[in-house]
């Protein structure tokens, strides 16, 4: 199903939801909510560490938060002794708890109903921090055919439009291509990640940029070995900066 018809699918999906869970909360099936919140409501969203804004200190360059009162610029260990080719990465929240299971939901049950909740917290981070006069492009990061026929669709892409249009900044889903189908990352080391999507990504046909600065979208970072790949991919083919943005970052 391509992404077209996913969204010509929308008020579907909205009416099987209303049906069975007539505006309620899709979290704790009590609260009255209705789809512009993605079924999550205020209790759920406000209950104490369900959601955890990344806020300073963080490391300038991946944005993994540190705990503790560190007021100058820093990069962690990890970012030290690791190449990556994007210029900085940032995220929303922490990939835990409330965040981390809605994500799994809309993900892997295609959930498409939490949407607009995991929009609205990469749009409220992320809109501030990026002007259409220092970004020229946001770019999802792709799956592999393979995958997005089982999955139906490509969140990153649907999150990347939904940031293009709050941002201005138009977003450009041919630009890369995936075309090795790889393993999933969640059970692999930092190294390992990074030999799994060393040579994943390519531009599409003969595609060349001239010096347009990337805003590369994906819903989760991890260890930054995906979207630093994609990020050299770019660079390699004549894009000026690339920086990362993601709903959630894993800690």
């Amino acid at each position: 199903m391509h992404a077209n018809v996913i969204t010509c699918a929308k008020p579907w999906i909205e009416v099987f939801v209303a049906f069975f869970y007539p505006n309620r909360c899709q979290i704790c099936g009590v609260e009255r909510v209705g789809p512009d919140a993605g079924y999550v409501c205020g209790r759920c969203w406000s209950r104490p560490g369900a959601i955890q804004f990344i806020r300073p200190p963080y490391c300038q360059r991946c944005g993994l938060p540190f705990a503790g009162d560190i007021s100058a610029p820093f990069e962690c260990a990890n970012c030290r002794n690791a190449t990556l080719h994007f210029r900085f990465a940032r995220a929303a929240v922490a990939a835990r708890g409330l965040v981390l299971d809605v994500i799994h939901r809309y993900k892997y049950h295609r959930a498409l109903w939490f949407e607009p909740f995991l929009a609205d917290l990469l749009i409220r981070e992320a809109q501030p921090a990026l002007s259409p006069s220092e970004w020229d492009l946001i770019v999802p990061v792709p799956l592999h055919p393979v995958k997005r026929r089982e999955r139906e669709f490509n969140q990153a892409e649907r999150l990347a439009e939904r940031l293009s249009a709050a941002t201005g900044i138009p977003c450009e889903k041919r630009l890369l291509k995936r075309i090795l189908p790889t393993r999933t990352q969640t059970r692999l080391t930092r190294s390992e990640r990074a030999v799994n999507v060393s040579r994943a990504f390519v531009m599409r046909g003969r595609r060349r940029l001239e010096g347009e600065r990337v805003v590369l979208v994906d819903d989760v970072l991890t260890t930054g070995a995906t979207t630093s790949s994609c990020a050299k991919v770019l660079q390699s083919n004549g894009s000026g900066d690339v920086c990362v943005w993601t709903v959630a970052r894993g800690l």
